[in-house]
């Protein structure tokens, strides 16, 4: 339980419903014990005029119990529902924080984080474990909580009475609990074992319906059907022997608390028949002990709730622990502490100011995993307005140079300078301000194409998109669609053409305005139309900017001024497209095989991640990344 202590405790600023809640259900409580001494003092009032028919007609006093009996219930089904009301708010409310604070979690985690998750898995982490919990919290707090409050008066009522009556009641908890605990341990072992299917099985639904295409074109679609049944199957034949357990020892639960309960039963109804109570105390003292019986029998779906929660809640706390990204945004960092909903204000961050180098690679080492470097002593440097290509076979290093100038890995061997600042040292948000980027593959959001187009800069204007979709030869298909700047564009922009998305992605760039723009295969994955389309808003794009970009295509790779070729994760080369050339490395190797026509040449292409089109031109394969994480 000290794990559902820990979601209290991330929710402490509720504690004004935590207290409401607890003294409404007391008064429920109270008001429920009420109605056994109404009914107690009736019962004894009319067995007495029957067996007495001299004594004063009783028909008003008992017309009042009953009033009373009614007023105490009807009361008590009020404040029921507003203690209902109360924990049904404070539910939700902690449902708000904790999936708050588990976003705000993942937004501020570093990206080696992501390298070995499911994306599917992180969401349904999020809704099993987050639900599991606030469900128990729910039902404990507008069920069990009042007869939990009840059953202690009621213990405190029978020891009044006959304390024997009190021991027999208070053995069923310890009891009930022995039991419990003997079935959790095995229990526990089942449901972690369910959960991982669950979560491998959802995981790998959300990776094939995000990209159906590709599953429809390779008709995968059965295979894909039939593994993830299988992990459902899976939890069917877990869930057998599991409930096996569960269902036997409840009957032995069940046998033992009803053994108890003869004994009680035993005690009231011979001390009354020996006149050691009235008929009304012991119709008073039974409806108590049923009334004790309910939260007892209650318990096992409770512990299975409980259960479920406290599973639940070490997945979301396993994440929760999870160390931040050092230079995480503070308010992220905040927000995944608050203990109550965290007030976060976006802002919009300045970039650094340029100053020379523009960016600066000093001895960089760096390996993903440790003791398998990917680059090795990298050194070079930019300056402001200058335009550099990456050059090499694929998995030589190119999109970890990217990684790590956008600031998804820590630089640990090595200085990596930006604008003359320290990249270990720089907040991670000010790094970003100062950094345009356009991906292969143009990752848009499913909101209009303003919305996408503004992503880097929310209080843009219409004037202000409508500039930089011009620019960047996006606007007049926009202006195609009914609604113009207002479509939607479904989720990852799947309303619109590859080429279309780009160009929409490098109008968004261009409206950030970032000093510093990288290009990492920007064009490589579209046809040679959508390319000379996107690569006229690209040429745009970095005027007037320090660009690093992936080389993707011969014809734009001349165009630049710096070639840096990098060889097995070692800078080989670097000069200018006239110069390497004729070195005889790996630029003036690239010239040759794009002249050849022979097979052997074109196959060597492929090492760099190089094809050669139908008008002979080279372009990069999108499939280039090789090793290197993407």
């Amino acid at each position: 339980m000290q794990s559902l202590m820990r979601v209290a405790r991330s929710a402490s600023a509720l504690w004004p419903y935590y207290i409401a809640v607890v003294v409404v259900s007391s008064l429920v409580a109270g008001l429920g014990l009420v109605s056994p001494f109404l009914v107690r003092e009736a019962t004894d009032t009319i067995v007495a005029k029957l067996h007495d028919a001299s004594l004063p007609d009783p028909t008003h006093t008992v017309i009042w119990l009953a009033i009373a009996l009614f007023g105490a219930e009807a009361t008590a089904s009020l404040l029921r529902n507003v203690a209902g009301y109360l924990g049904d708010v404070m539910v939700a409310r902690i449902r708000q924080i904790l999936s708050t604070r588990y976003f705000a979690k993942l937004l501020a985690l570093p990206q080696r984080y992501y390298d070995n998750q499911v994306t599917g898995t992180i969401i349904a982490r999020l809704d099993r474990s987050i639900a599991n919990v606030t469900q128990f919290i729910q039902s404990f707090t507008n069920n069990f909580l009042p007869m939990l409050i009840q059953v202690f008066a009621i213990l405190g009522i029978t020891a009044y009475y006959y304390w024997p009556l009190t021991v027999l009641l208070a053995l069923l908890f310890p009891l009930y609990t022995w039991l419990t605990a003997l079935t959790s341990k095995r229990w526990q072992v089942f449901e972690k074992e369910k959960n991982a299917n669950i979560d491998e099985g959802n995981g790998r639904f959300a990776e094939v319906v995000g990209p159906v295409k590709v599953t429809k074109s390779y008709g995968a679609e059965v295979r894909e059907l039939e593994k993830f049944g299988r992990h459902y199957t899976n939890t069917v034949d877990i869930t057998r022997p599991q409930s096996r357990w569960w269902h036997s020892m409840d009957t032995a639960r069940g046998v033992a608390m009803n053994l108890i309960f003869l004994g009680i039963y035993l005690i009231l109804f011979l001390r009354t028949l020996r006149g050691h109570f009235t008929i009304g105390e012991m119709v008073m003292l039974i409806q108590m002990v049923t009334m004790a019986r309910q939260p007892v029998t209650m318990m096992s779906w409770i512990v299975d709730s409980a259960q479920r929660a406290v599973a639940g809640s070490r997945d979301y706390f396993k994440v929760m622990d999870e160390p931040v990204e050092p230079t995480a945004n503070r308010q992220l960092v905040a927000a995944t502490e608050a203990s109550g909903m965290p007030e976060v204000v976006a802002t919009q961050q300045a970039p650094l100011p340029v100053a020379e180098p523009v960016l600066e690679f000093d001895g960089v080492t760096f390996a993903y995993t440790e003791g398998e470097p990917v680059l090795h002593s990298v050194s070079f440097a930019a300056h402001e307005g200058e335009k550099i290509a990456l050059v090499g076979e694929s998995g030589g290093g190119k999109s970890t140079i990217v990684n790590l100038l956008l600031g998804l890995y820590p630089v640990k061997q090595g200085r990596l300078r930006v604008c003359g600042e320290e990249l270990g040292e720089l907040d991670v948000e000010k790094l970003r301000a100062t950094t345009g980027v356009v991906f292969q593959e143009a990752a848009l959001f499913s909101g209009s194409v303003y919305e996408n187009i503004a992503y880097g800069k929310p209080d843009a204007t219409m004037e202000e998109v409508v500039a930089v979709a011009k620019r960047a030869n996006a606007h007049d298909f926009i202006m195609k669609f009914a609604d113009g700047y207002d479509t939607v564009i479904g989720e990852r922009g799947l309303r619109l053409s590859g080429g279309q998305r780009q160009r929409v992605a490098v109008a968004r760039a261009m409206l950030k305005d970032a000093p510093i723009l990288i290009l990492d295969e920007a064009t490589s994955a579209l046809d040679t139309k959508a390319e000379r389309a996107v690569q006229a808003g690209l040429d745009e794009l970095m005027v007037g900017r320090t660009t690093l970009m992936i080389a993707h295509r011969l014809s734009t790779i001349a165009g630049v001024d710096t070639i840096i070729t990098l060889r097995e994760g070692r800078v080989d080369e670097i000069g200018s497209p006239a110069e390497l050339a004729v070195s005889g490395g790996i630029y003036s190797e690239l010239l040759r095989l794009t002249a050849s026509s022979s097979a052997a040449d074109r196959e060597r292409l492929k090492a760099f991640g190089f094809h050669v089109d139908g008008d002979g031109d080279a372009d990069e394969d999108e499939d280039g990344g090789g090793s290197e994480r993407n």
